[in-house]
């Protein structure tokens, strides 16, 4: 069964499109293929996916799981009640990534 990719909010879905339209062409096309697979198979295996340990809040929503494209991270939580993956935010990787 497919899940459905949301955003919990207007303001975080603004910051991941305003991050996203920063990114280069070509990771922009990974990003969104990665968003894709991820209503497909929220948890995908390989080291590029991670259930993160401890609490990344971002927005007042906590982040899980994580999946590395590149130098940039999406950070994201899934919803098994409602079959929903929550996209929460697309960073590059840096000291203050999980902060």
């Amino acid at each position: 069964m497919s899940y459905e990719i949301v955003f919990p909010s207007e303001r975080v879905e603004r910051n991941f499109e305003k991050a996203l339209e920063k990114l280069p062409a070509d990771y922009q096309a990974a990003v969104a293929e990665k968003v894709r697979s991820l209503s497909l198979n929220p948890r995908p295996e390989g080291k590029r996916y991670k259930k993160l340990k401890g609490e990344v809040v971002v927005a007042q929503f906590i982040a899980q799981y994580r999946i590395r494209i590149g130098p940039y991270r999406l950070l994201y939580d899934i919803d098994e009640t409602r079959k929903k993956v929550i996209l929460l935010k697309l960073v590059k990787r840096d000291e203050h990534t999980y902060v």
